[in-house]
């Protein structure tokens, strides 16, 4: 179990660390498409390994992981099913982010349940300190998926997406 917990928390921070990336790309109008396939990827896959761990009743993370992977079913298939084409653009870069604000989460809850110094000031997750830090997360996450649904237009990767390249018109 030590090994699979490792694995899990190993692609959980892929996901996570490649989720700012492609957050920061869309900011930034930037299609990320490799960083793209990484995030959504490892965050299906921290999602799936979440149903691997025994225990005896469902748990808040289950849900978790369960709304995660329909809202990863829905952003995957926006992304590339409907190629970001409308309103499936925003579809996207929403239903992304709230997969990314889902593994961040679930990492503030694991942290202040493992980092000692965090667990002392919020032992059973209803202190302030423990409150404070979830909807400051959410808060920011809401921000910036305003920000990325604006800026994101789903351009094209700097040179990686070949039918962007047009000949040049020959002047006269």
């Amino acid at each position: 179990m030590k090994t699979f917990t490792l694995i899990h928390v190993v692609i959980s921070l892929i996901g996570i660390l490649s989720g700012f990336v492609v957050l920061f790309g869309m900011i930034a109008n930037k299609r990320l498409d490799g960083w793209t396939k990484i995030f959504l990827g490892t965050t299906v896959a921290t999602s799936a390994t979440g149903f691997g761990f025994p225990v005896e009743r469902i748990l808040p993370s289950h849900i978790v992981g369960a709304i995660s992977l329909v809202v990863l079913a829905l952003s995957i298939y926006a992304r590339y099913g409907r190629q970001l084409a409308g309103a499936w653009r925003k579809t996207y870069v929403i239903t992304a982010l709230m997969a990314l604000y889902f593994n961040v989460f679930v990492a503030v809850v694991q942290a202040f349940l493992k980092v000692p110094s965090l667990k002392a000031i919020a032992p059973t997750q209803s202190e302030p300190a423990f409150k404070i830090t979830q909807l400051t997360v959410l808060l920011a996450f809401v921000v910036v998926t305003v920000i990325a649904a604006i800026k994101f237009k789903g351009a094209p990767s700097a040179g990686k997406d070949v039918t962007s390249i047009q000949a040049p018109v020959p002047s006269s």
